[in-house]
C-alpha cells in the first residue's frame, strides 16, 4: 500500500502527467483538493473507487482516510493542484505518514507559474533581461512569512517574480516594488490558469490593482512581475548561435 501525492497541474485535466493519471486510474481511494482541483481531473478513477473531496476536511481527517486505506491495503491517490513542492500543504501530511509508518511517493505536476508563462506565450528568463525567477508569496490569512522573505527584499534587480496566494495584497506589493522596479514595470495577474474561465490581466505596477478590482478577482490568482513579461529587445541566446560551438555542434 502506498499514498501517491500527485501534482494535478493548474486545472486542465489534460495537463496532469501520464504517471499521475495512471495512478488515479488504478487507485481504489482518491483524495483530491476540490477547491483547486477540478472534479474532471479525478473523473477517471476506477469504478467503485472511494473519491473524497478534502476541501472542507481538517488535516487529521485527511490522514485518518489514509490510515483507513492503509489498514485495508488500498493505494491512495492524493491529488493536489499544481506541483506538490509549492504551497501544497504536503509537508505536514508526509510528516504524519512518516510517524505512522505509511509509505508514500511524490509525483510532480505542472506548477502554476509554468502554466501561466505558457498561456502568456512568454519566457520568464530572457538573455540580458532576467535570468532568475523568484517563487514567493505574501502573508494574508495563511502562515506568516519568515523574516527576510518580504516581497520588498526581492525588488532590486530584474528577476521575474512569481507571487502566489497574494492577490488580496496587490496594492501593498505594488507599493513595495515601485521604488526599485518603477511604475511602468510589467505585471500579469493570471487567474485560474487552465480552467475554462481563465483570465490573464496585463498591466503595470501602477495600474494592475485597478484592473484586477474591475475584473472582480478575489482569489486563485498568480502575480507575475518583471521586465521579461514585456521586453521585446532582448538579445538572442547563444544556445543556437552559429558562432557559439559546443560538444554537440562545432562552431561555424
Amino acid at each position: 500500500m502506498t499514498v501517491h501525492f500527485i501534482g494535478a497541474g493548474p486545472g486542465a485535466p489534460d495537463l496532469i502527467t501520464v504517471r499521475g493519471l495512471a495512478l488515479i486510474r488504478r487507485c481504489p481511494v482518491v483524495l483530491y483538493a476540490g477547491s483547486l482541483v477540478p472534479r474532471a481531473v479525478v473523473a477517471e478513477a476506477p469504478a467503485g473507487a472511494k473519491v473524497v473531496d478534502t476541501a472542507s476536511m481538517t488535516l487529521e481527517a485527511i490522514v485518518a482516510e489514509m490510515q483507513a486505506a492503509h489498514a485495508a491495503g488500498h493505494d491512495v491517490a492524493r491529488v493536489h493542484s499544481g506541483d506538490p513542492s509549492l504551497y501544497g500543504a504536503v509537508g505536514e501530511q508526509m510528516r504524519r505518514l512518516n510517524a505512522l509508518g505509511i509509505p508514500y511517493e511524490v509525483v510532480p505536476g505542472v506548477p502554476a507559474f509554468a502554466a501561466a508563462a505558457a498561456a502568456l506565450k512568454r519566457e520568464l528568463t530572457l538573455p540580458g533581461v532576467a535570468q532568475t525567477v523568484v517563487l514567493t508569496r505574501t502573508a494574508v490569512r495563511s502562515s506568516p512569512m519568515p523574516e527576510g522573505e518580504e516581497v520588498a527584499r526581492f525588488a532590486p534587480g530584474d528577476a521575474t517574480l512569481a507571487i502566489h496566494l497574494s492577490v488580496a495584497n496587490l496594492a501593498r506589493i505594488a507599493r513595495d516594488l515601485i521604488p526599485e522596479r518603477g511604475a511602468a514595470c510589467p505585471v500579469v495577474v493570471a487567474v485560474r490558469v487552465g480552467w475554462p474561465d481563465e483570465m490573464l490581466i496585463r498591466g503595470t505596477l501602477a495600474d494592475i490593482e485597478d484592473k484586477v478590482k474591475a475584473a472582480g478577482v478575489m482569489r486563485t490568482a498568480l502575480i507575475l512581475v518583471g521586465r521579461a513579461l514585456g521586453d521585446e529587445g532582448f538579445e538572442d541566446s547563444r544556445l543556437y548561435d552559429a558562432g557559439h560551438g559546443h560538444a554537440l555542434r562545432p562552431k561555424s
